[in-house]
């Protein structure tokens, strides 16, 4: 069977290229990076010491002429979470601009103009997506699904934990593959019992199983053009419609909640830690202590705002140190660097406390170790890469199921 070509827009340090290369089915013929407030580009640098540099482009995707992008069956990319609303309307049929520098518009762009547009997308965010913006729950997800079936596509999506299915690390993303309406995914999704799908049918289904959990399926229907739903869907609603797993077919959204389906073999923080020296600088100093754990602690303390507004503030205690026979935290972009902090990982060894090393963070997100590994790349900024990283086992899986399910 032929290889499926593919895009990969946003690539950062190459998750999705890692996971969809790795089932051998998979072939990135073209990729985008670009962080738009650095001057050095350094996951551009990192993507193309890795991979082939010759169909890599490092430049604002924005900016990219769609014609210079070759054609693939499949696109994908972790696209950054913004704000999604409909700035302005055109008099052409394309019919719309999203704010400026919304990445979300550039997909939007590449998939309109192109003359065989992709016929499956393979999509990541955050799951707060799900849920923004607060004074309009789900109003970013709906534009983008509407907009996805302007498109001709239909949609599938769910909010995957990867240590619910026995990965190193608790990072909770939601994930949406799109199926063209020129293709049998999208004759079969269109056909099927929609809650059959969420459960036993689909791509999800197959590649991270679940059951149902409290509740029933509901079912609504996303009205009017893209500029009415950014003004008014969901207003003065405190909760989001939409469930962590759930369709979108011609309109139509089925959406309900589920939990993981998972007894097996389950992966936990001590297993990825380096055997080998590690190198003093990650351990925590005796006079640094003391910061950390007040930081990691439990609070209930009177604060002054900067306006002088004064408030009582409290939080709970973390675990501290990390407990090793469980996943991990999930890792987040400030996770690099010696300086105290209630959100980085810290792990009790023999030697004493310290923190994980770049390796160590490579595993937790199941990248090959070093990858992100290059002169001129500092151990805080390959940390800063692995909180912007995803699971590569998730795209793996769900990359694997796609295929099968495409060639059956």
């Amino acid at each position: 069977m032929e290889k499926l070509h593919v895009i990969e827009l946003f690539a950062g340090v190459g998750g999705f290229r890692l996971g969809l290369e790795q089932t051998g089915n998979y072939d990135v013929v073209w990729s985008n990076q670009w962080e738009p407030s650095t001057k050095t580009q350094h996951a551009s640098m990192v993507y193309e010491a890795k991979f082939d540099p010759e169909n890599h482009v490092n430049s604002d995707i924005s900016e990219v002429p769609t014609d210079t992008i070759p054609d693939a069956e499949v696109l994908v990319g972790g696209f950054p979470c913004q704000d999604y609303s409909v700035a302005t309307t055109l008099q052409n049929s394309k019919g719309l601009i999203g704010k400026k520098g919304v990445l979300w518009w550039s997909i939007h762009r590449i998939i309109s103009e192109k003359k065989q547009p992709p016929k499956y997308l393979f999509l990541e965010n955050v799951d707060r997506l799900l849920k923004s913006p607060s004074n309009q729950r789900g109003r970013d997800f709906a534009i983008m699904l509407k907009s996805l079936e302007e498109l001709g596509y239909a949609v599938e999506w769910r909010v995957i934990n990867a240590a619910d299915y026995g990965m190193p690390q608790r990072r909770r993303r939601v994930f949406f593959p799109g199926y063209h309406k020129s293709t049998d995914m999208y004759k079969k999704l269109k056909k099927s019992d929609a809650e059959a799908w969420m459960l036993q049918d689909g791509v999800h289904a197959e590649a991270f199983p679940v059951c149902m959990d409290l509740g029933v399926a509901k079912g609504f229907h996303i009205e009017g053009d893209l500029v009415s739903l950014s003004e008014s869907f969901n207003k003065g609603q405190k909760l989001s419609p939409f469930e962590n797993t759930g369709v979108f077919v011609e309109g139509n959204v089925t959406t309900l909640k589920t939990k993981a389906d998972y007894n097996d073999e389950k992966m936990v923080l001590g297993d990825i830690l380096q055997k080998d020296a590690i190198p003093r600088e990650y351990f925590i100093d005796e006079q640094d202590l003391a910061k950390w754990e007040y930081l990691k602690g439990a609070k209930k303390e009177s604060r002054t705002a900067k306006n002088g507004f004064s408030y009582n503030y409290s939080e709970g205690a973390m675990v501290f140190p990390d407990a090793l026979d469980n996943a991990s935290g999930t890792i987040i972009t400030g996770e690099g660097g010696k300086s105290p902090s209630r959100f980085k990982h810290v792990v009790q060894t023999f030697k004493g406390l310290r923190r994980l090393t770049p390796i160590e963070l490579e595993r937790l997100n199941m990248f090959p170790d070093n990858h992100t590994q290059l002169k001129g790349i500092s151990d805080t900024k390959r940390a800063f890469f692995m909180g912007n990283a995803l699971v590569v086992g998730i795209v793996f899986k769900i990359g694997e199921v796609l295929f099968k399910k495409i060639n059956p």
